[in-house]
């Protein structure tokens, strides 16, 4: 249901299902909180083959994003079909999230922000 691939600063988690719900969003939320005990604190979360999210997918999309950002990391959603979008759009979650069409404008919006931490801190 998940490819999981492993970069240089981040992971990439492409959901491999026309529908992120109830029925494998648990298991999403697992493996988030698999990739940050495993010290990934960034993720890109490809939803480009999802036409369909419920409540569920959403829940398991904001637990990336907490476990992501608890982690000092960033989170970010790529690929979002316009049902997916519309719905991210009603719930008012696209306020909160990092969308990008791409999965490389995620990656360089993750190597940016690393810069930007990476900056902050030797400033302290």
């Amino acid at each position: 249901m998940f490819n999981i691939s492993l970069e240089e600063k981040y992971a990439v988690i492409k959901v491999v299902s026309d529908k992120l719900n109830s029925l494998n969003a648990p298991d999403l939320k697992n493996k988030f909180v698999t990739l940050a005990s495993e010290d990934v604190k960034n993720v890109v979360l490809d939803l480009s083959d999802v036409k369909f999210c419920d409540s569920s997918g959403l829940s398991a999309i904001l637990v990336g994003n907490r476990v992501s950002k608890n982690s000092n990391g960033t989170f970010v959603v790529s690929g979002i079909k316009d049902m997916v979008e519309k719905l991210i759009q009603i719930s008012q979650l696209d306020s909160i999230l990092n969308i990008t069409p791409t999965i490389t404008e995620a990656r360089d919006l993750i190597f940016m922000e690393e810069v930007e931490r990476d900056f902050d801190n030797s400033e302290k």
